[in-house]
Order: C-alpha cells, then sequence, then structure tokens
C-alpha cells in the first residue's frame, strides 16, 4: 500500500510518500512561497536524489500537481503514476471536539472542519484547501484526516475547562484543545517500546519543543493535560508566540498601544516569545551563539524557555502522580543538548540525572540517563508523517 502524507500550511506544503508494507518512505520533500514570487519545490528520493526547483506555483492546487510532477519523473520519480497512490492522509490543525480520531474525510467531515476555521484561522483554511485540490486530481483514491487535536481529546473536563462562565464552552467551545497531538501520540508509542511497556501501563511527560512547543501530561498512554490551550498560543513561551501570560496584559497593550485585535494578536502570536524577549532571534540556535558571546536578552530568553519547560514538567508530574519517564522531541527538543541540559538540572527532585556524553548526541532515539537515575530521560525523533500514514493505513483496512 502507497499513502502520501500532505501537510498544507497558508503559503507551503510538505509532503512524503510511504510504502506502508515496509513503512519505507519512498520521497519526500516540500513546497515553498505558494502565491509568491520565488516560490520552489524540493524533492528527495529514498535512493538519495536532491533537486530544488523554482516554479510558478498559483495556488495549493498548482503546488500538489507539480508534487505528483516530481513523484513521477521518469528519472527520479518513485511512482509510475498517481493511482499508484491509494490513499492520501493530510494533516488537519483543529477539528474542536468533533472528532477524537483520524476518519474518512466525506461532506459531513468537511462541513465539521469549516466550522472550526474560526478556531484556527491560519490553518485550517489551506488544510480544507489542500484536501478539495487532491480530491479533484486524485478522484479514486481515499483521503483521512488525522488531527492535531485528537490526541488530547482523552483530557477530562477539569483539565481542558477554562475557569470561565460555562456557557462560553457551550456556545463558542471555549476549552482547552491542545495541538501537536500526533507528535505527542508518536512519541509515546516509541516511548512504550523503549520502556518495554504496554502503553496502557505508560505514564510520561513528552516535550515537544521547537519554534512552536507543547508538554503533554500523558497517563496511562493517553494525554492528561497539555500545555497548549484554545489555540497554539497558550502555554511555553516560544519561538514568537508570547505563552502564558496575565491576559489584562491584552487590554492594557491595546489601550496603551493604540492597538486594535488583529494588531495585538500580531504583537502576541508573531512578535513576541524568545524573538521578543532577546531581540535577535526566534532561532534558538542562534540564541545559543549569541548566548555564548554574552548577549544578556538571549540568555535570558534561553533561561525563560527552559524554566518554562521544567516548570510544565514539575506541574505535570504532580497532575499523574509521578512520571517514569520524560520524553525530548522536535528540533529543538532533538538536537538542543544545551536546553535539554538546563531543563533536566533542574529536575534532580523528581530522580533525573543525565549523562552528559549521552546528552551531546543529536536527533538520536536514546535513553540519556544515567544508570542510577530513578525517571528515565529519552530522546525521541518525532515522525508525525509516519504517524499519519499508519492511521491513514489503518483506516483503509477497517474500511
Amino acid at each position: 500500500m502507497k499513502i502520501l502524507v500532505i501537510n498544507c500550511g497558508s503559503s507551503s506544503l510538505k509532503y512524503q510518500v510511504f510504502n506502508m508494507d515496509q513503512e519505507q518512505a519512498l520521497a519526500a520533500g516540500n513546497v515553498e512561497k505558494i502565491g509568491s514570487e520565488g516560490s520552489f519545490i524540493k524533492y528527495k528520493s529514498h535512493t538519495g536524489y536532491k533537486s530544488q526547483t523554482e516554479h510558478e506555483i498559483k495556488d495549493h492546487s498548482d503546488a500538489i500537481k507539480l508534487v505528483f510532477e516530481v513523484l513521477t519523473d521518469k528519472e527520479n520519480g518513485v511512482i509510475a503514476d498517481v493511482s499508484e497512490i491509494d490513499a492520501v492522509g493530510h494533516r488537519v490543525v483543529h477539528a474542536g471536539e468533533k472528532y477524537a480520531s483520524s476518519v474518512l474525510i466525506t461532506d459531513e467531515v468537511k462541513k465539521a472542519l469549516r466550522e472550526c476555521i474560526e478556531l484556527a484561522p491560519l490553518h485550517n483554511p489551506p488544510n480544507i484547501t489542500g484536501i478539495e485540490a487532491c480530491e479533484k486530481l486524485m478522484p479514486n483514491a481515499k483521503h483521512i484526516g488525522v488531527f492535531d487535536t485528537a490526541f488530547h481529546q482523552t483530557m477530562p473536563e477539569m483539565t481542558y475547562l477554562y475557569g470561565v462562565p460555562y456557557e462560553y464552552y457551550e456556545k463558542y467551545g471555549v476549552r482547552r484543545y491542545g495541538f501537536h497531538g500526533t507528535s505527542h501520540k508518536y512519541v509515546t508509542q516509541r516511548a512504550a517500546a523503549m520502556l518495554g511497556k504496554d502503553i496502557k501501563d505508560v505514564n510520561i511527560i513528552t516535550c515537544h519543543l521547537g519554534n512552536g512547543a507543547s508538554v503533554t501530561a500523558v497517563k496511562n498512554g493517553q494525554s492528561y493535560d497539555t500545555s497548549m490551550g484554545f489555540t497554539p498560543l497558550e502555554g511555553l513561551i516560544m519561538g514568537t508566540r508570547c505563552g502564558d501570560m496575565d491576559p489584562a496584559i491584552v487590554p492594557f497593550l491595546m489601550d496603551k498601544e493604540g492597538l486594535n485585535t488583529d494588531e495585538i494578536n500580531k504583537v502576541i502570536n508573531k512578535k513576541s516569545g524568545v524573538l521578543g524577549v532577546s531581540g535577535v532571534s526566534n532561532d534558538f540556535r542562534v540564541l545559543e551563539e549569541a548566548a555564548n558571546e554574552g548577549n544578556e536578552k538571549a540568555k535570558v530568553a534561553l533561561d525563560m524557555f527552559a524554566y518554562r519547560v521544567r516548570k510544565y514538567v514539575g506541574s505535570y508530574a504532580a497532575a499523574i502522580n509521578g512520571a517514569e519517564a520524560i520524553v525530548f522531541t522536535a528540533g529543538i527538543g532533538e538536537n538542543s543538548a544545551t536546553i535539554r541540559k538546563m531543563v533536566c538540572d533542574g529536575l534532580t527532585y523528581l530522580g533525573v540525572d543525565i549523562d552528559p556524553q549521552l546528552n551531546g548526541k543529536r536527533g538520536e532515539e536514546l535513553d540519556i540517563s544515567t544508570a542510577t537515575a530513578k525517571v528515565k530521560v529519552l530522546v525521541i525523533p518525532t515522525n508525525e508523517e509516519l504517524m499519519i500514514a499508519r492511521d491513514t493505513k489503518e483506516i483503509i483496512e477497517n474500511l
């Protein structure tokens, strides 16, 4: 079974093709700057062939047509014809409370996704556009929706409700939804395997640390609480997002700076986080370099980030009555020994103790804790695309 995984952003598209008989990634790439000058497609096949070519790409339909062209290229493609693709797994950011697992996409599903646009105005529209473009170009393939929010639908009411009038939850769906669910689900499964335990017996804390970052408390293999909330803005301080703060700051700044709703949203989503604090960058590699060169604001930004992660890990350990492992994943979690050390150095009271030599490794799946540590610290490279492909395969086989 060959499965195409599609992840549509507002001006970008990521894609990957799997032969699910062996769970082999045949090809992967991305399309950038859709609808703008200088748009291009990157492509890499399992044979080692790589390319990057510029094209005029007006919209997501153009982008998907271009993806099909490179995948079926006579010299470097991985399939002879698009008809070889049995199914398409679509990453969708927000499904609200409507779906607690991946589903076959129908008109009813697309209607539900449109109803969730106001909850994810930057993400759901391009996700829907990608689905409809693929349906048009691949009418015989099955299309599956895999939702970022689905893994977190197991959270109990006491963890997902906010302290606002209950009527706002009933009328507008104001509640914690959580995001990065596909990643948290994947690393939870891998952690269970590494610990040699049935997933239903796993109590861990997963830290998806990238430009967007979230921490999840996993109890008995299910999401129990997570740091992102109604939107991906809540929780950790991130690359450009403010994370947790006193909500009264928003009207205060709107009044003082004369900002409207769109403008304050831009400030807290695009101009805040470690970028806003440091004034240097939202790229943690650049921040680490600047901090090492003596930039105090960069150092403070890194300290804030590590502190917030530690604080969430500590609170979630209490929430699930102890964790047997802490998992680091995503760009920063997988590759930054500095951030991992900064976080773990403040968790010794939990029984965390990491091996400096093992922690120095990057992008590998491994246990970096010492032999005497009471709590394991695992580094697990995430693979959201494979998780989407697995969900897609499972649904197709059970139709």
